[in-house]
């Protein structure tokens, strides 16, 4: 039997704040966005919802003074959006093919065509897959465990607490410095006898009284229960063979990020790590009516707001995309739904066939 086929004019891929504010944004727009979000599973780490759904208050999002549940605040994003008339689809997208427009996705029951994509699919924290590190029940991740300082550390059970930072590269050392705004003592547990982080983080960790590395060591589970949280790791030295049970409060798993974009690798641009590439000033990428947003482009502030933020801008670029508007590109140039180039410099616009146009109003002659 052959797959449904639907066609859409505006396709969004991700269900976490930059997803869910591009549709939003798009339906309100009257543009019948389809939000299609990964399945929940375990083993991939997926919620619908993103991070912020293995999250549990959060304090920073702007509008909620005595601070939100992040599940609970998703679930509001989600409500909006549907309110507006977003249509969701809860499946694995198998592939994908960008070479032409509309651009198609392929499911195991669907083949969905779209004018424009929207790809909001975030960025994983790695995890080191350990005993007690798995999202409560299972284990203690929401209560005790966390890949976010950020969000997690000002919350009043890490305050005034010991707390244990896993990793040795730039993302640790920030973590680590930020906690000790809130924790009595932050210990850095590391495989290595030194640190892989820049020169400058590293000494800026080195300098700070509140911080204390413990080297040489793996963490091989997280202790705990449900009444109290964490309270303590189990570590192992790398040279010596020892194990012990240290005591803390709290472990941040600061090993680093992998963004969600093994779906798009060898047709968009992307850097060394995954993130997809975008324009400076729009979230358009290499390929014409594809845009990026939230965590998969953003390797440096991974903060709910700002990926919110990108998802407005993805919206507002696809609809002035579909409006046969130019969307600036990452090379410069601008692109219409046409084809037609606009220079960086405006000057001259580039036909789909290759032909040069000035981009200049004609003066009007005096006494017309």
């Amino acid at each position: 039997m052959s797959n449904q086929m639907l066609r859409r004019n505006v396709v969004i891929i991700g269900s976490g704040p930059a997803g869910l504010t591009a549709a939003i944004y798009s339906a309100r727009a009257n543009l019948k966005p389809l939000l299609i979000d990964a399945p929940t599973d375990a083993e991939k780490h997926t919620v619908p919802g993103g991070q912020l759904m293995i999250t549990t208050e959060v304090e920073n999002y702007p509008g909620f003074a005595e601070g939100i549940q992040g599940p609970e605040l998703m679930a509001d994003f989600r409500k909006q959006a549907e309110r507006f008339g977003t249509e969701f689809l809860e499946t694995w997208i198998e592939r994908v093919e960008l070479q032409e427009r509309p651009f198609t996705l392929h499911t195991r029951d669907q083949v969905i065509q779209t004018e424009t994509l929207i790809i909001a699919s975030g960025a994983s924290a790695k995890w080191l897959g350990i005993p007690g590190e798995a999202k409560v029940p299972n284990g203690l991740g929401g209560h005790g465990v966390s890949a976010c300082a950020t969000c997690d550390g000002p919350l009043p059970g890490f305050r005034n607490k010991a707390l244990v930072v896993v990793g040795g590269g730039d993302t640790a050392m920030e973590e680590a410095t930020f906690l000790t705004r809130y924790a009595s003592r932050v210990f850095v547990v590391h495989r290595r006898d030194k640190l892989r982080a820049s020169k400058i983080m590293q000494e800026k960790a080195f300098r700070n009284p509140k911080l204390e590395f413990i080297w040489d060591t793996d963490v091989k589970e997280i202790l705990g229960n449900s009444a109290d949280g964490v309270t303590g790791v189990r570590l192992h030295n790398l040279k010596t063979s020892e194990g012990r049970v240290f005591p803390c409060s709290g472990v941040f798993i600061a090993i680093g990020h992998k963004p969600n974009s093994d779906l798009f690798k060898g047709q968009l641009e992307m850097d060394e790590v995954g993130y997809i590439k975008t324009s400076g000033h729009s979230t358009a990428t290499n390929i014409p009516g594809v845009f990026a947003s939230g965590d998969v482009q953003d390797s440096v502030y991974r903060q709910a707001v700002t990926a919110a933020g990108t998802g407005c801008m993805a919206a507002l670029d696809a609809e002035r995309f579909l409006d046969h508007l130019p969307v600036m590109m990452p090379s410069g140039d601008e692109v219409t739904m046409e084809g037609e180039h606009v220079t960086p410099d405006h000057q001259a616009i580039i036909t789909p066939d290759g032909h040069m146009v000035p981009n200049k109003v004609e003066c009007a002659t005096p006494g017309e």
